[in-house]
């Protein structure tokens, strides 16, 4: 698809109608929180945020409207780790398909339809193509969920927008597959262009070699982070101190990732001096570029919203958001180390 929101569409495109309902981790790129509280409405699509930490939460929230559970595998940006294999089961007992978005861990380091999900997005944009160059989405589907079971007749049903086709009769496992081929690219037109198809292509011949320093890099600058007296807690879930820690072992056995907060004992002001003299990092929103990225929310993003609820959206003011990227470690220390001095 034409991005990671595009890619998003397409997944729940064939599953939802006027009504329908999904139960969303609360954890979750804010971007996708965004499209899902406003957006999402106007498909007349309800969606419920709640904590999938919490199992007792997630079959509290569904309805007999609900199509679908969404979660991150590793939420961005990077502070938890998704229970797949507890979350598919309650999915598959209310007989909905669970929709794993895996941009941060990437099909390198976590592999959702191996733990129980049905369908899978990623933003290639970031690290499958890994250059920052390239907007880019995916929709895999697992081709195991039953379409049949009457909560979703635009797969079971005749299609008369293409013909009467019973797509799960006529093609079964693929029926998913081809109802976003056939209905959803034609429909609503959410293409991925030529060019950046080539480019994520090319990203993905490197991507294990990348996601492994990237992983390395990351773990080791978060250690040096939680030791620094300016740092007042630093969220990456291979830490030994996270307490995802286990979930990142289970799921995430090659490493946890690039991306990680941590926050400033010297808040707001802090963290826009850090931005101002940090050399090798680039300042930018994106996430996924073999390149280290920062970002401060509270001064950046997230200046719209109200200072009160800064926190309640991971960006307190005192929040900085890294992507780690390629270069040698001690380089990237290095640039910390003299930025954090001259705070």
């Amino acid at each position: 698809a034409s991005s990671g929101h595009a890619a998003q569409i397409m997944a729940f495109f064939p599953l939802m109608s006027p009504g329908d309902h999904i139960v969303a981790a609360r954890k979750l790129y804010g971007g996708s929180i965004n499209q899902m509280t406003h957006a999402y409405k106007k498909f007349g699509w309800e969606v419920t945020f709640v904590d999938f930490d919490n199992a007792e939460d997630i079959k509290a929230a569904l309805t007999p409207k609900t199509k679908a559970l969404f979660c991150e595998s590793l939420a961005n940006p990077g502070g938890s780790v998704t229970d797949l294999a507890m979350v598919s089961e309650i999915a598959h007992s209310a007989g909905v398909p669970l929709v794993v978005d895996n941009t941060l861990a990437t099909p390198y380091l976590c592999r959702p339809l191996e733990h129980g999900a049905d369908i899978v997005v990623n933003s290639t944009t970031k690290f499958l193509t890994g250059n920052g160059t390239s907007i880019g989405g995916m929709v895999t589907d697992s081709g195991k969920f039953d379409w049949n079971n009457g909560k979703f007749p635009s797969l079971s049903e005749p299609a008369p927008e293409y013909h009467g086709v019973k797509f799960a009769e006529a093609m079964g496992e693929l029926a998913y597959t081809f109802y976003n081929h056939a209905i959803g690219l034609r429909d609503l037109g959410a293409c991925l262009s030529p060019q950046n198809a080539f480019h994520a292509l090319l990203g993905i011949e490197t991507l294990p070699l990348r996601m492994e320093k990237h992983s390395a890099n990351a773990l080791a600058v978060a250690q040096y982070l939680e030791g620094h007296d300016k740092v007042d807690w630093v969220s990456y879930v291979g830490l030994d101190s996270s307490p995802y820690k286990a979930l990142a072992d289970q799921y995430l056995p090659k490493g946890a990732g690039a991306v990680f907060t941590f926050g400033l004992k010297g808040g707001y002001e802090a963290g826009i001096e850090l931005i101002r003299q940090l050399d090798l990092f680039s300042l930018l929103a994106n996430v996924g570029d073999i390149r280290s990225l920062v970002i401060h929310p509270a001064s950046t993003t997230h200046r719209q919203v109200p200072p009160e609820n800064l926190p309640l959206v991971g960006a307190g003011p005192e929040v900085v958001r890294l992507s780690i990227g390629c270069e040698d470690v001690a380089d990237i220390i290095a640039d910390l180390e003299q930025a954090l001095a001259k705070i």
